[in-house]
């Protein structure tokens, strides 16, 4: 990684002070407090410079919820931002790692260098009006923004132009880069950004992710890591009422799978979580099934544990194709998610830029409406939150239970990193569904994204004028995260990304979304396309009555 020089950081406060002249001692004793006002006035420009970009961010958002796709069916959605992100003046390589819709932009030259990301994707049947708080989907069945991931990359973006402004201003060295979380919700993204050596020359990742809340971590943080795995079982088709002895069902197999893995399920460890669909159960009844498979997400708390049940569920896949008479094909990585580690230097720098942002302005019809949304799902109507949470400490091995899983995760062990959690999105929904959706192209996500890119924008300066906060970071990634433990790819070397996942599920619906796809052109916000009146609440019966247009209608 590029390291600074005492050269490039005496000239860099040089500049920042406005002298070039040897400086006496008195000059001497107060230049870093000059140059921290310096500094506090650039992050203050900063927030400036995001403020007179909420209307890009609100574009952004919007269009992205609009576009509702699934993990590398992102098709659209990556084609809008490196549109943007080249009319910035940004160098975009698209086609990254093997992966169609993966992406990465550079602008800027020399160290530090600096990776923004955030994930794109959506979730499986969670098409949702926005704005309206009772399930209403806007094309039946069809894939949707059930996380939030479409605000992302509006975060990263306004924080990166903003800086990308001072920067040239004030002619500051340094390489922003910006890439896409590519298929998250499969997991199946970013360890092959890794292995490709997309971060090979990055100091400091900041990832951005949506939440309810303000604030960052450092340290092992709550969930598992996993290993995505598909098992696919050969038999022997026949007729299944005419000659069914002469066949042997791969379907067999992977019941007699399922039904052995929930046994033995009983003497695995208590932290360990697993979970599985079948993904081809036969043609036809009356067929024999010669093929089928099951999917798998095996899940522990480290990389040991993870390769250690991996090994107990080939063994029940080939105990079941032994009963079977089928055949075990070889099996396929489809992704894979380290346990997650963060950056402690940087997490704290960024946890007081977020108390210096501090929680957007919620107004009653914000609370109104998030509150309505808890109460859809059964869930205390508490509202938004008002107060900043700042910085979460590790947590505990012991503590830890298990949980979700993230392949930020191995850029973390790849890299100094740390993730973003903004205000953008209502606390309550159980998560991976529609219901949060509800406001994700809703003031609510428009005033959480802003937030959240400022407290970006200000964490990037932060990095590109305090060369001992980069070095800070390097120590702690080197002397204490990877002192003991070593990253070690789950995916394998021939394992490639499964890049026609989820293609068949958007030939279906795509041509039914696009009919309501976002123009910014035409209309100020997706809701006004819409024609919600935001919020739309349940009447005393329970419907909330609203006419969505469609994309024609509203021009």
């Amino acid at each position: 990684m590029p390291r600074f020089s005492g050269l490039v950081t005496g000239a860099l406060f040089a500049v920042l002070l406005g002298s070039v002249a040897a400086p006496s001692l008195s000059a001497q004793r107060r230049r870093p407090a000059d140059a921290e006002a310096r500094l506090d006035e650039l992050k203050a420009t900063a927030a400036k410079e995001v403020d007179a970009r909420a209307t890009l961010v609100q574009q952004v958002v919007d269009q992205i919820f609009s576009f509702g796709e699934l993990g590398f069916q992102e098709v659209e959605t990556s084609r809008y931002l490196v549109a943007l992100l080249r009319r910035e003046g940004f160098a975009v390589e698209t086609g990254v790692a093997g992966i169609p819709t993966a992406w990465v932009a550079r602008w800027g030259s020399g160290a530090p260098v600096i990776a923004l990301g955030s994930d794109i994707d959506g979730i499986p049947q969670a098409s949702q009006v926005p704005g309206v708080a009772c399930r209403m989907p806007l094309v039946s069945g069809a894939p949707g923004h059930g996380e939030g991931h479409n605000s992302g990359q509006a975060v990263n973006l306004a924080a990166a132009f903003a800086v990308k402004h001072i920067m040239e201003r004030e002619k500051l060295p340094g390489t922003l880069v910006l890439w896409p979380g590519v298929a998250e919700e499969q997991i199946a993204g970013k360890p092959f950004l890794v292995r490709a050596g997309v971060f090979r020359d990055v100091d400091v990742v900041l990832f951005s992710h949506v939440g309810t809340e303000f604030g960052t971590s450092w340290g092992a943080t709550w969930g598992s890591g996993l290993v995505s795995v598909l098992y696919r079982f050969s038999g022997k088709a026949a007729h299944a009422a005419g000659r069914p002895w002469q066949g042997r069902s791969a379907l067999d197999a992977v019941e007699l799978m399922d039904i052995g893995w929930n046994f033995r399920r009983e003497h695995l460890p208590l932290k360990q979580r697993s979970h599985s669909v079948i993904v081809d159960g036969g043609d036809q009844p009356n067929v024999v099934p010669q093929t089928a498979s099951v999917w798998y997400y095996l899940r522990e708390l480290d990389y040991t544990g993870i390769k250690a049940l991996w090994a107990v569920a080939d063994s029940v896949a080939e105990g079941a194709a032994l009963m079977t008479g089928t055949t075990l094909l070889p099996t396929r990585v489809l992704g894979a998610a380290w346990p997650r580690h963060y950056n402690r230097p940087v997490a704290e720098a960024m946890a007081r830029n977020i108390a210096q942002v501090g929680m957007p302005v919620w107004t009653a019809d914000d609370q109104a409406f998030a509150r309505a949304v808890q109460r859809a799902v059964g869930q205390p109507d508490s509202g938004l939150k008002t107060t900043v949470d700042s910085l979460d400490p590790p947590v505990p091995p012991a503590r830890n239970l298990g949980g979700a899983s993230d392949d930020i995760g191995d850029v973390s062990w790849t890299v100094p990193t740390v993730v973003l959690h903004y205000p953008a999105n209502v606390e309550g929904p159980p998560g991976h569904h529609w219901s949060s959706a509800m406001a994700m192209a809703t003031p609510i996500a428009h005033k959480g994204s802003v937030a959240g890119a400022k407290a970006a924008a200000m964490t990037l300066l932060d990095l590109l004028l305090r060369p001992a906060l980069v070095d800070s970071a390097r120590g702690y990634f080197r002397e204490v995260q990877t002192r003991k433990v070593k990253y070690q790819p789950l995916i394998r070397p021939g394992d490639q990304p499964p890049i026609e996942l989820n293609r068949e599920i958007l030939e279906r619906y795509r041509p039914a979304m696009r009919a309501y796809y976002y123009d910014a052109k035409r209309h100020r916000t997706y809701l006004e396309q819409l024609g919600v009146e935001y919020p739309v609440l349940p009447d005393s019966g329970g419907t909330c009555r609203v006419t969505v247009r469609r994309r024609a209608e509203g021009r």
